[in-house]
């Protein structure tokens, strides 16, 4: 009887191992101060900063959702790393905290060290961009449970604030102005929808080149999610914050409101900021309405801060030193109707 191994199951322990050597480069490029250990271990390990009287942690976790079918068709992988980055720490930043450490998964049914290796590299940039650190990974190799090619990828980061800056619905306050930041598209969420659109109603191809874009459908639905950290964090070490939205999933009409106390509402003008052309086409090839737009897609704003009306001013024009930036709107007190209008 012929030996049946776990190489003839369909896990090459080796491919796992080269994975590894190929990644370890890039994860290495984003130690900071705090990193105990190396890659290998059976855990990673960060020393807690020294310097705060109440140290809180901050956690957040997130895939890239169906935008990775993106990264199947096209090939390309690094992009998508920053993405899984960009949805994590843009969230634990949201609440005032600075992201330390990131750890990632990649499960996949044949282990392919190139395209590991091209995920990896684009986690380190993300990371890099976020200032914080790759301490520890899992690849898991499982024969048939995906397609050839496939994966899927998930992050999870840990920040740190001090208890007594943390930025919580309770700061909000009536007549406070909301300031949108640009997003750099799409990011990634509503891309069930995208790819309906653009594959099956349109019928096109990643290689489709769209004048209105001036690029490549592929090059724009793989725009990787900005990361907001260094401005985030820019503007609270200057400035009183009062609330900061991450506008993800279920775009401005399910995300403004998570920052508002149940006694207030957001007035917000779609008027005010520029709309990426992408969303145009996206409008028209579906049909829609700009309530289904704005609750599916950021729309060319990819984070929403709240201050004082008083300061305002300076807020956005410190933003506008490194991102574009518009006034979209302002809270109200809220008296029965819905946490958001549109004006």
């Amino acid at each position: 009887m012929n030996k049946i191994d776990y190489k003839s199951a369909g896990v090459d322990i080796n491919r796992g191992y080269e994975a590894v050597q190929k990644m370890k480069k890039y994860v290495e490029s984003t130690y900071i101060k705090g990193v105990l250990g190396s890659i290998g271990g059976f855990g990673g390990m960060f020393e807690l900063p020294k310097g705060y009287e109440e140290p809180v942690l901050v956690c957040g976790t997130d895939g890239v959702g169906t935008k990775l079918q993106l990264a199947f068709m096209t090939d390309r992988h690094e992009s998508i790393g920053i993405d899984c980055v960009a949805m994590c720490v843009n969230d634990i930043a949201c609440i005032g905290a600075k992201p330390l450490f990131f750890l990632d998964y990649i499960g996949t049914g044949v282990l392919e060290p190139n395209q590991v290796e091209n995920i990896v590299k684009g986690i380190s940039i993300g990371c890099k961009e976020a200032m914080c650190a790759i301490i520890g990974g899992e690849t898991a190799e499982m024969p048939n449970f995906y397609k050839k090619g496939e994966y899927d990828l998930a992050g999870f980061s840990v920040g740190i604030v001090e208890k007594s800056k943390i930025i919580t619905s309770d700061k909000l306050k009536q007549d406070n102005v909301l300031i949108g930041v640009s997003s750099s598209g799409i990011h990634s969420n509503g891309y069930s929808l995208v790819r309906k659109l653009c594959f099956d109603v349109q019928k096109l191809n990643v290689d489709t080149f769209i004048s209105q874009l001036n690029k490549t459908l592929g090059e724009e639905l793989l725009t990787p999610t900005k990361i907001y950290v260094r401005l985030i964090q820019n503007l609270i070490n200057k400035f009183d914050i009062n609330g900061i939205a991450h506008i993800t999933g279920g775009g401005w009409i399910e995300n403004i409101p998570r920052i508002l106390s149940p006694d207030l509402k957001a007035v917000v003008t779609i008027k005010n900021h520029k709309i990426s052309p992408i969303f145009n086409l996206l409008k028209e090839w579906g049909n829609l309405e700009d309530k289904d737009m704005y609750n599916t897609f950021n729309m060319g704003i990819g984070l929403v801060v709240a201050v004082d009306k008083s300061y305002a001013d300076e807020v956005l024009k410190e933003i506008q030193k490194t991102d574009d930036a518009y006034i979209i709107g302002k809270v109200e007190k809220r008296n029965g109707e819905e946490e958001i209008e549109f004006i």
